[in-house]
């Protein structure tokens, strides 16, 4: 079976609750859809649990994005020295990572050993910026947040990293209409408050749209969806 699972944030209970949940095994698959890490209190045990699973594949999500380039900077040999002649641009980038939620990220990273620290920083850099899944269901992209200045003749390839993971879906148009889109970032609840619907964590469906990040970082719920038979998940 395939999976998909919204922003785990830090969420290793819930993580591990949905595994069992959906009793996943080796001949399954699992796609996560970005921002496994910052504002919860355990990403690192998130992602030290996916990165021996080879069939876990993550998608970047904009907080896994900051993690990733803050965390190469800040695992270099750190001085009161080299802080002096770190650039503002950086100083920036890591100020707004840590104002995010990115504290509680780095005070478990500090914790982990040399080779530990290396392994997460090489498997952040290996996230992948979308997916395309296909079942009896139908046919998926996958990604984090949303595609501005949509065009359906716009190849995913030309967007850049920062638009995909940073930018939001607009839920109210269809922009695929033989494929669905299946996206985190935007938590469900803000979705159907846009859309003058009644707010809930659950998943999103709707003009081809599937909208998975029901709130794990904001005190909502994780969610899985079987995109095999399209049942849905939550802890």
């Amino acid at each position: 079976m395939i999976y998909c699972m919204g922003d785990v944030h830090g969420n290793y209970e819930g993580y591990c609750q949905l595994l069992q949940d959906i009793r996943f095994n080796d001949s399954d698959t699992l796609y996560t859809i970005g921002d496994i890490v910052d504002r919860g209190s355990d990403s690192m045990k998130v992602l030290l649990d996916m990165m021996v699973r080879p069939n876990v594949f993550p998608i970047l999500g904009n907080h896994d994005y900051m993690a990733y380039r803050c965390l190469r900077w800040l695992s270099e040999n750190i001085t009161e020295e080299s802080i002096k002649n770190m650039s503002a641009d950086k100083l920036e980038k890591i100020s707004e990572w840590l104002y995010n939620g990115g504290e509680t990220t780095l005070a478990e990273f500090k914790k982990l050993d040399k080779e530990q620290q290396e392994a997460v920083i090489e498997y952040l850099g290996e996230f992948t910026l979308y997916e395309e899944v296909t079942t009896k269901q139908g046919d998926f992209i996958l990604l984090h947040g949303g595609l501005p200045d949509f065009s359906p003749e716009k190849s995913l390839d030309d967007y850049d990293v920062e638009d995909i993971v940073w930018s939001r879906c607009n839920y109210e148009e269809v922009y695929f209409p033989d494929k669905y889109l299946v996206t985190g970032h935007t938590p469900t609840r803000n979705i159907r408050s846009d859309l003058g619907e009644k707010m809930n964590d659950r998943i999103f469906r709707k003009n081809n749209h599937i909208a998975i990040d029901c709130g794990s970082g904001h005190g909502g719920v994780l969610a899985v969806i079987c995109l095999d038979n399209m049942k849905e998940y939550y802890a």
